[in-house]
């Protein structure tokens, strides 16, 4: 017999998104340290923007993989020093707990039996109404009322202004080297 596991990665909008807002944050410094005469290498900027693309990579690599036995959260190999995830029995889930974010938004996290120890329902996952359904036939807890923290519209709206951001970005990239 097979067993069943679903894999639910990170939202593609979310991580295109997020993404895309970093570099746009961070590709004119280099030029801007250069125009402005920076007392540093431009190639200190290169490496920060490198690793921080790296890490935010790493962190938007998150899985959710829910499985006969278990619920589990888990990073690619090269993130595993940051954050390492964590697994649950089906058995071990006493309930879901709702949370208010400093923000005004809900978040929920799962309370066990054995620890009272909470884990953060992980919302940002593509396919997550399906993931909380699954949720809900494993453990018998009631998830009619659990929503993403963000809607998709948020997101969309994020990309949109942080293209226009870009456009920003290579027009400043564009003018700090023709003036050197």
């Amino acid at each position: 017999m097979t067993q069943q596991k679903s894999i639910f990665p990170i939202s593609p909008l979310i991580k295109i998104t997020l993404l895309s807002f970093y570099f746009a944050l961070t590709l004119p410094l280099p030029f801007l340290a250069e125009f402005t005469s920076v007392p540093l290498p431009s190639i200190l900027f290169w490496l920060g923007i490198v690793l921080g693309a790296i890490a935010l990579s790493g962190a938007l690599s998150e899985r959710v993989i829910l499985d006969e036995e278990k619920i589990q959260v888990t990073y690619p190999n090269f993130f595993r020093f940051f954050r390492s995830g964590w697994s649950l029995s089906w058995s071990e889930i006493k309930d879901l707990k709702m949370r208010t974010t400093g923000q005004g938004g809900l978040v929920y996290y799962f309370i066990t039996h054995s620890t009272e120890k909470a884990y953060l329902l992980p919302m940002r996952v593509a396919g997550f109404a399906k993931m909380v359904k699954l949720v809900e036939q494993k453990t018998g807890i009631d998830t009619i009322d659990i929503y993403p923290l963000s809607q998709p519209w948020m997101y969309l709206i994020l990309l949109v202004f942080t293209l226009l951001l870009l456009l920003v970005d290579f027009w400043t990239i564009w003018t700090a080297t023709t003036q050197i």
